[in-house]
């Protein structure tokens, strides 16, 4: 016969086991829930990484773009700024306060008829990858905003002073180096001076192919200049450094070129920079929070003889 002792020891497990197979085998009992903010609108005001600023070190910035309102736990309506208007999503709701929206999933940190907070989750299949995972979203109410901090959503997206002291110490950083660069948030600019030369900055259109993200426009900007009347006709794409005097450096070739040929390219190339862009254009350097600093593009350029 078993002991007192033991009989209450194999409850225990007993107890722990069915507690243990309850947590993992129901996860609809983990389930968050949105009938609590249900009709509430809200507006993105921050979006940050893990650090807590919204630049990384390449000058990616992160931008609070959302404005939602759920329905319930099935529906919510989600505005698109490129069609201006709020579309309808479907809610897919998962264990570990994990939920879907239109193929994007996240994991809620607050619910509150005053602010959601959501961490964005880096998933593939079915697994989530919490190391990857590194972007955070914070949403105010309407009303919250206007009626409670008494100001608006444009005012609570401003960059915070820790953002503009850490731009500040990476440009800094960044300029000790003419090849370093740091993508500036107000890309460079060509200005022609010579009715002979023509720019055209390349637009990026967010599509479900970038996951409708248009920061390639300015983490690398791609430019194509023809030029009318050139010595010889050419066409040549690289990409190059431009520091916070506007002046063009040289890095590398976008288009293969055989060894015997790469020191002859180069040298082309560096004197197109030099008796073309540079006499045809003003050239005025990328910045970041209005701090001009080195920053990298592409150029395409073209010239044609007649």
């Amino acid at each position: 016969m078993l002991s007192a002792s033991i009989r209450q020891h194999l409850l225990f497990l007993l107890i722990a086991i069915t507690s243990f197979a309850c947590k993992f085998q129901n996860p609809v009992d983990n389930q968050i829930s949105f009938k609590s903010v249900s009709g509430i609108n809200y507006t993105e005001v921050r979006r940050s990484f893990d650090t807590g600023l919204i630049f990384n070190k390449d000058g990616y910035q992160l931008e609070p773009v959302w404005r939602l309102m759920f329905y319930s736990d099935k529906w919510v309506s989600v505005y698109n700024p490129d069609k201006d208007k709020f579309l309808k999503f479907a809610v897919t709701l998962d264990h570990d306060s994990i939920f879907n929206i239109s193929g994007a999933w996240f994991k809620a940190m607050q619910i509150t008829k005053d602010s959601l907070r959501f961490q964005v989750l880096k998933v593939e299949g079915k697994t989530v990858y919490y190391v990857k995972s590194n972007v955070y979203m914070t949403l105010y109410a309407d009303n919250y905003i206007k009626n409670v901090l008494n100001t608006t959503d444009e005012e609570l997206k401003k960059p915070l002073r820790k953002d503009s002291l850490y731009v500040i110490n990476r440009i800094a950083h960044i300029d000790a180096s003419r090849d370093s660069f740091f993508a500036g948030r107000k890309p460079v600019q060509f200005i022609s001076k010579n009715a002979l030369a023509t720019v055209i900055k390349q637009a990026v259109e967010a599509d479900v192919m970038n996951k409708w993200d248009k920061s390639d426009e300015y983490m690398f900007p791609e430019y194509t200049i023809h030029i009318k009347k050139a010595y010889e006709s050419f066409s040549y794409s690289f990409w190059a450094t431009v520091d916070t005097q506007g002046e063009i450096h040289y890095q590398k070739s976008m288009t293969y070129v055989f060894p015997e040929f790469e020191k002859s390219t180069n040298h082309t190339i560096k004197a197109i920079i030099d008796g073309y862009l540079k006499a045809y254009f003003q050239i005025i350097p990328g910045s970041t929070l209005g701090i001009p600093h080195n920053s990298a593009i592409v150029i395409n350029v073209i010239g044609r003889k007649k």
